[in-house]
């Protein structure tokens, strides 16, 4: 099984994401992925790549996402670990049984939806993301009404599973953005 380059990656994303913000999304957290790869001593592309193609069908295929990705995956030969953690960060409403059992697959579950949460609070605090304070990120993912939509249940199941605490997830975020 082979990995693509970072462009290569990049050009099957926007081949198949013209969403803006899925397109951010992605990059946000293909950077998260890849400085918990160089942190933790792993391939940092396979990692990076990893985060960048997450949500590949999100945009064409909502109602099956990840199953249209998984396919592709499997088809061009990417890598199982890979398509494993694309496959498991959807644990909860696609399969319970995949729940996160690597290291990547629990990364990827701790950084995608917290991303959201770094990317609202830009929205309304418009500093970069290093500048951003660990105890403001952890306020924001306390309060359930600020970005509603994110579950932070899968953030506290990766983080656990990753074996890091959030204060320092999130200090890695704020590093890693």
């Amino acid at each position: 099984m082979s990995l693509p380059t970072r462009d290569e990656a990049q050009k099957v994303l926007e081949k198949y994401t013209k969403d803006e913000y899925l397109l951010y999304h992605a990059s946000m957290v293909a950077a998260a992925m890849g400085g918990y790869g160089e942190l933790l001593g792993e391939d940092v592309d396979l990692w990076y790549i990893t985060g960048l193609l997450h949500d590949l069908d999100f945009d064409m295929y909502p109602d099956i996402h990840p199953a249209q990705s998984v396919a592709w995956l499997k088809e061009w030969g990417y890598p199982d670990e890979l398509i494993y953690a694309i496959e498991a960060h959807a644990y909860d409403y696609s399969d319970p049984s995949l729940r996160p059992k690597t290291k990547l697959a629990s990364a990827l579950l701790a950084c995608d939806e917290i991303s959201g949460i770094f990317y609202a609070y830009k929205k309304l605090n418009p500093i970069s993301y290093g500048e951003m304070k660990v105890s403001s990120i952890k306020k924001r993912l306390a309060e359930k009404t600020f970005a509603a939509k994110i579950d932070r249940s899968t953030i506290y199941l990766g983080c656990e599973t990753l074996g890091v605490s959030l204060d320092d997830h999130i200090a890695n975020l704020v590093r890693f953005f």
